[in-house]
């Protein structure tokens, strides 16, 4: 048996990831390989249109959030799609060796695509560092663990619209409007969790 709810103990970041025409909030970060050159690894889920974005272009950035941080970005990058939201319009972005790279966090770090891995819901992006930059050193990054557990603090109430029943998802702030009943093999388009984590109201 697999409990999920084990997974989310796991330590990991949170970080906005970027191509040039393209962005998503991600967690899955890991530095792979040390060296002159060193290597990161990004997880980033098939349905986001990041993802084919991704496939598409050979530079991508990440952008280190803090928690002195704006949490807009947040609500920018996590909760909406770039296939029919302007991410980059409504945020700082600069281009950077090819590829926009949302500029006011803690740091980013620009990286040249040398490889992938598919999964059934993820593919595994590998890259080269080519280019680092600090913004805020005394800021401290924001593990995603503490984000679950200040998410209220961070983001401040989700408001939802008046007279419509909401599902919300608990994990990435989410909002569902077209079910009365959420399906059971209902999973969030942002985070991929299912209906166990979404709770219902109604204003």
């Amino acid at each position: 048996m697999i409990d999920k709810k084990v997974l989310y103990k796991l330590t990991h970041g949170m970080y906005v990831l970027t191509t040039k025409d393209a962005g998503c909030f991600v967690d899955a970060v890991s530095q792979v390989s040390g060296g002159d050159s060193p290597l990161l690894a990004v997880a980033v889920m098939k349905k986001n249109n990041t993802n084919i974005s991704m496939h598409n272009n050979d530079r991508f950035a990440i952008s280190i959030f803090g928690k002195k941080d704006d949490s807009e970005l947040i609500k920018t990058y996590g909760f909406n799609s770039s296939r029919d939201y302007d991410k980059f319009a409504n945020s700082h972005v600069i281009e950077v060796s090819g590829t926009k790279v949302v500029d006011t966090t803690l740091g980013y770090i620009v990286l040249e695509k040398i490889d992938s891995i598919e999964n059934d819901t993820h593919t595994v992006f590998i890259g080269k560092v080519l280019e680092t930059h600090m913004n805020n050193a005394d800021d401290e990054p924001m593990s995603y663990n503490y984000y679950q557990a200040h998410k209220d603090e961070v983001l401040k109430p989700v408001k939802t619209e008046n007279g419509k029943l909401a599902w919300v998802c608990t994990i990435c702030g989410y909002i569902e409007y077209n079910y009365d009943e959420l399906p059971a093999d209902y999973t969030c388009p942002v985070c991929g969790v299912g209906v166990d984590f979404f709770e219902k109201r109604s204003v």
